[in-house]
């Protein structure tokens, strides 16, 4: 974020600091009067340092996924989740599954099971999805990263299997996918019949 003036046609120009260094790259600016003045918005040099990388060694822009579909935070304060990333799904071809994640689903009477809450990626307290991604930021596809999920478990008064549910942290080892290894539907709204 930077209160330079970005005018017209500056986007995807250097950010520069007061010695000459390049510290972002120019991307939007919010102006209430329309002019050049306001709250620009820049790419870190950092973020721009990882895809260039990227784009020089293979073409492209190859981001880290840990193969999961999840809930929006305030939607999982609806469920109770206050902090953490709950695990809507784990497709079984992704990594996160191959790790032994679990995501949320029905049990045979129709209730919500809720999946793994994801609490911490790599040591990084992950409190919502945006901690989620800052902490992938920094990784590559390949790279083994260490999860520690929530995970809901039944028990009894004597330890055996039973109904009452705590809150165990599992650490799993995730070898992390890239974004175009997986194999997402398309929305709904772009299903076309045949």
């Amino acid at each position: 974020q930077t209160d330079a003036a970005i005018n017209p046609g500056n986007s995807g120009g250097p950010l520069l600091d007061s010695r000459g260094k390049l510290v972002g790259m120019n991307a939007a600016i919010y102006s209430p009067s329309g002019a050049s003045n306001g709250v620009g918005f820049a790419i870190p040099v950092d973020t721009l340092k990882t895809v260039v990388e990227s784009l020089v060694a293979v073409g492209r822009v190859a981001r880290p996924v840990l193969g999961v579909s999840f809930l929006e935070a305030g939607q999982a304060r609806a469920l109770g989740i206050d902090h953490g990333v709950l695990v809507l799904n784990a497709p079984a071809d992704g990594p996160a599954a191959a790790a032994g994640m679990r995501g949320t689903s029905r049990s045979p009477d129709g209730s919500l099971q809720l999946g793994d809450v994801i609490v911490d990626l790599d040591g990084t307290a992950v409190n919502s999805e945006a901690d989620m991604f800052r902490a992938l930021d920094s990784k590559k596809p390949g790279d083994v990263v260490e999860v520690i999920v929530a995970r809901g478990k039944r028990v009894a008064v004597d330890g055996s299997a039973g109904d009452d549910v705590v809150t165990v942290r599992v650490p799993l080892s995730v070898t992390l996918g890239a974004a175009d290894d997986l194999r997402v539907p398309p929305p709904l709204g772009q299903l076309r019949a045949r």
